[in-house]
């Protein structure tokens, strides 16, 4: 079996917050892609059940299924009993992946006190994962606990847990060797990979087309093989009229 045939490929939402839910499950389609991430802030709020169920319903029309449900919670700050109603919005939607995010700080700048409090409450956010038949991943981001590899691999065996995971996705301030070293020590634990092209100049990270770093794609996923979703996530120009480019582009680094 080849990586096209076992890769999933689809589109984060908020590439294009301007836009519609149905625009982009037509630009999703019209790209060739098969899967969204919702974002929970602006396409896909947790408390709006009419909103989740007119979605699934324009999935089911087009053809589209959701990858993942891209939450702004943020565990150690949000009260972990609202956890449940974000579970309950990713089964309206139809996905058992919901992304998290993991606190305020990288873990070394967190005191023995707060790193103890903060797996504290993963181990209980991933004991209702498991008992709702979901898995609650971690945003691959800066200011959180996924910030440094350290951090975040031994928070994951700590917890240790099918229901808790990652995401992966290249730290925008570090250079092509530095992002393929975080991936190899995410892989183990990551379910979903965020892709995009973003370059770190001195001032402040600047997009580009996905073609230009096919190479450093390739890389990457050498060391997050298939079978995984991978999600399109920031056009270079923020145009949806750019998405079938960058879903040409992602075809060609998996071989299809």
């Amino acid at each position: 079996m080849n990586q096209q045939e076992t890769y999933r490929l689809g589109l984060v939402s908020i590439s294009f917050r301007k836009h519609t839910p149905e625009e982009i499950i037509k630009a999703v389609k019209s790209a060739g892609l098969t899967c969204i991430e919702w974002g929970s802030d602006v396409h896909a709020p947790c408390k709006d059940t009419d909103r989740l169920q007119k979605i699934a319903a324009l999935q089911k029309e087009y053809g589209i299924t959701c990858s993942s449900y891209g939450t702004y919670f943020r565990l150690g700050v949000t009260p972990l009993d609202e956890l449940a109603d974000y579970i309950a919005a990713a089964k309206i939607l139809g996905t058992n992946i919901l992304r998290l995010w993991g606190g305020t700080k990288k873990g070394e700048d967190m005191t023995a006190e707060e790193l103890e409090a903060f797996t504290d409450t993963c181990r209980r956010a991933a004991a209702m994962a498991e008992e709702a038949g979901v898995i609650l991943c971690l945003e691959c981001h800066m200011l959180s606990i996924t910030e440094t590899p350290d951090h975040a691999v031994s928070l994951m065996e700590t917890v240790n847990s099918p229901a808790f995971r990652l995401y992966w996705q290249p730290f925008q301030w570090l250079d092509a060797e530095g992002s393929l070293a975080v991936a190899k020590a995410y892989a183990p634990f990551a379910e979903h990979v965020h892709v995009f092209n973003w370059q770190p100049p001195k001032m402040a990270p600047a997009k580009y087309p996905l073609s230009e770093a096919a190479d450093e794609w390739r890389a990457y996923l050498s060391v997050l093989p298939p079978p995984r979703t991978l999600l399109l996530e920031f056009m270079p120009d923020d145009r949806i009229e750019t998405l079938p480019a960058e879903a040409e582009a992602l075809r060609a680094i998996i071989g299809g």
